[in-house]
């Protein structure tokens, strides 16, 4: 996941998610809930209510791809966004939050971004 392609986007489901649930599950609560296009090729993320477990969601055109990562310590810390179930974020702090790196800390040095359509 390294080496996504530029236009590929990555959304947060902020909400705590039951870590049981499957491929077509999760394609629900991504038109539900993050309001997303399943099939539209993004990275879907989501985390369960102890932080601890992380699955991310994907389609890569011949069918659904599911990333799952569950930590033997410490929590997944995902950004705060008051009234919002989900929320955008860049490759590179996907990075950060999969390395246990909490993003509210981190600065970011000012690099070039082109401007959003």
């Amino acid at each position: 996941m390294t080496f996504l392609p530029p236009r590929t986007r990555v959304y947060l489901c902020l909400a705590p998610t039951d870590m049981r649930k499957s491929f077509d599950k999760l394609a629900a609560l991504v038109k539900e809930v993050v309001r997303g296009d399943p099939l539209g090729g993004d990275l879907f993320v989501f985390r369960n209510r102890v932080e601890d477990r992380m699955k991310v969601l994907f389609w890569d055109r011949s069918g659904f791809c599911l990333f799952y990562k569950r930590l033997e310590k410490g929590t997944f810390s995902f950004p705060a966004a008051a009234g919002k179930d989900g929320v955008e974020i860049d490759h590179a702090e996907l990075l950060l939050i999969l390395e246990g790196i909490e993003l509210e800390g981190a600065k970011r040095a000012k690099r070039f971004k082109l401007p959003k359509p």
